[in-house]
């Protein structure tokens, strides 16, 4: 599904996009996005996430964006070849150039957050927080921090592959923060894929109330719809 939209990207993008899904449980992602939204992919890398959404109706429209030039440049061509390319938009930003405007359904932070400084990781799901329409999800999975065994293996991954000591945060830090914002988790799911860990949380906003409020995260201002 993915392999004709890729052709031409660099051959190790490539490669992690169209081989993602053997590593990584992008259906279990897929199926927790509500069918036809909204979608915010925060880290979206070469776009493949959203593509899959845009391909199984998951995603009606969506915009993602990534700190690495090369691999939005790659999603912008992939994106040309979708049967309704306007549905996604891709966007070249680092998390603190600030993030796209409006509110969505769906807010997917996959693999990201280990990327991330610890001491910045609590403002993400903040940030995130704020660009939730009321009801919308915020889909969080992250790579697992036990057994230590599959916690080395994913860091021996990204050493490799991102040449980069991960910093992956405890899930109940992360449910925390979340509850916090006023955020209700409606989904636990920890999948083991070969020898990778994964931990995968869907947490739902208020169905009218704005997001924010105690739990030591702090309040957060929604932005205006776009």
């Amino acid at each position: 599904m993915l392999r004709p939209l890729y052709q031409d990207a660099p051959r190790l993008l490539r490669l992690t996009q169209v081989h993602r899904p053997r590593i990584c449980p992008m259906a279990d992602v897929l199926e927790t996005i509500p069918p036809g939204s909204r979608t915010l992919d925060v880290g979206c890398g070469g776009g493949s996430l959203l593509m899959l959404g845009v391909l199984t109706g998951r995603v009606a429209s969506g915009v993602g964006f990534d700190s690495s030039r090369p691999a939005i440049e790659a999603a912008q061509r992939a994106r040309a070849r979708l049967p309704s390319p306007d549905a996604l938009r891709f966007e070249h930003r680092r998390v603190q150039d600030g993030w796209p405007p409006g509110l969505f359904d769906a807010v997917t932070i996959i693999d990201v957050l280990h990327h991330v400084p610890p001491a910045a990781q609590a403002g993400v799901i903040q940030l995130a927080a704020a660009r939730l329409a009321p009801g919308g999800l915020l889909i969080y999975k992250d790579m697992c921090a036990r057994p230590r065994w599959r916690a080395a293996a994913n860091r021996a991954h990204d050493l490799l592959m991102a040449r980069q000591w991960i910093h992956t945060p405890p899930v109940g830090q992360v449910e925390g923060w979340a509850a916090g914002l006023g955020l209700s988790l409606v989904r636990s799911l920890d999948r083991s894929v070969l020898w990778y860990g994964h931990e995968l949380r869907a947490f739902c906003a208020p169905p009218g109330g704005a997001v924010g409020g105690g739990g030591g995260v702090g309040g957060v201002r929604r932005p205006e719809p776009s």
